[in-house]
């Protein structure tokens, strides 16, 4: 792959926590980052960024690149990315690429490579994972599409990296990128879960008196559950009431979910993740309206007792 040049230049689409950040790394490499966000507040905090030029408009930013264009879209799954990438294909010239970094589902990637391919636009899909983290420290990138693509992203694709040889594959052709990251994913909600429940059992064995954060910075050090999430879980059992402070609610943002409609296209058994999905689910509320109906399920063959809410008392 090659190496990234002061002449490289690309233009981000979405300057969010992730492509904002995206953007610096790029540029601290010595690329040019042309960017653009619909939020002027988005634009305006990287104004003082050496190698970010913002532009207030999609048209301006991809009008700014020389030949062939590379246009990085960092924004979420649904109609803000579905949208933006129509709006290229009607601003990009053929051998130009366009890469969806977002976490979109590889079934609409696929579709979208099409539609650019009938242009002779490369289209490339890319599962990227590093968070808040990924500035400083780099991002794992995932992607899929043509050889040709991926030798247009290479330079771009050094730079966000660890390093020019690690945290990086070209998983496939279109859509393979996308996968990766669902499966990725899929496998982090188990992994989560894992760690939750196994703390949540030791804090329930109040006789032993576990002092949970010297645990967790043990299992960093030689035990085979090591890992980054471990880091940040110890990390978190240092400050108890941080922990206590926070409502017991955790979102799912659909990676989870799409895995588990993966496995069953597949005919492919995944219970760990799909019991994780759902335990985030549970958490949300949505096991609610079930418990109250086994509650009086009990009640109706058992006589047992059921717990009443309490209404709110208002003053």
């Amino acid at each position: 792959m090659a190496e990234p040049t002061s002449s490289s230049s690309i233009a981000m689409i979405g300057l969010g926590r992730m492509g904002a950040n995206m953007a610096k790394r790029m540029a601290r490499a010595g690329i040019t980052v042309q960017a653009f966000d619909a939020a002027e507040p988005a634009r305006t905090a990287l104004a003082e960024e050496p190698q970010i030029v913002c532009f207030d408009s999609l048209a301006k930013t991809v009008a700014s690149l020389a030949t062939p264009r590379v246009v990085w879209v960092m924004l979420p799954a649904g109609e803000i990315t579905e949208n933006t990438l129509g709006e290229l294909r009607g601003l990009l010239s053929a051998g130009d690429l366009v890469i969806d970094g977002g976490n979109c589902n590889y079934l609409d990637s696929q579709r979208r490579g099409e539609q650019f391919k009938a242009l002779n636009i490369e289209f490339m899909d890319c599962g990227v994972s590093g968070g808040v983290w990924g500035l400083a420290n780099g991002y794992c990138l995932m992607f899929g599409g043509s050889d040709r693509a991926a030798q247009l992203l290479s330079p771009f694709v050094h730079a966000l990296a660890p390093s020019k040889t690690d945290g990086w594959v070209h998983c496939g052709p279109v859509g393979s990128g996308h996968f990766a990251k669902m499966v990725h994913n899929g496998i982090e909600y188990g992994m989560m879960q894992a760690f939750a429940e196994g703390f949540a059992l030791m804090a329930g064995k109040k006789e032993f008196d576990f002092k949970l954060d010297a645990v967790g910075e043990a299992w960093r050090h030689g035990s085979v559950v090591r890992s980054w999430l471990l880091d940040l879980t110890a990390q978190a059992l240092k400050d108890p009431a941080s922990i206590a402070a926070v409502s017991p609610v955790v979102a799912d943002s659909g990676e989870g979910r799409w895995t588990i409609d993966e496995a069953i296209r597949q005919g492919t058994p995944t219970p760990v993740i799909a019991l994780s999905v759902m335990s985030r689910f549970d958490s949300q509320g949505k096991a609610d309206y079930g418990n109250r109906l086994l509650a009086m399920m009990r009640k109706g063959f058992g006589g047992h007792a059921v717990v009443k809410n309490t209404p709110d008392v208002k003053g």
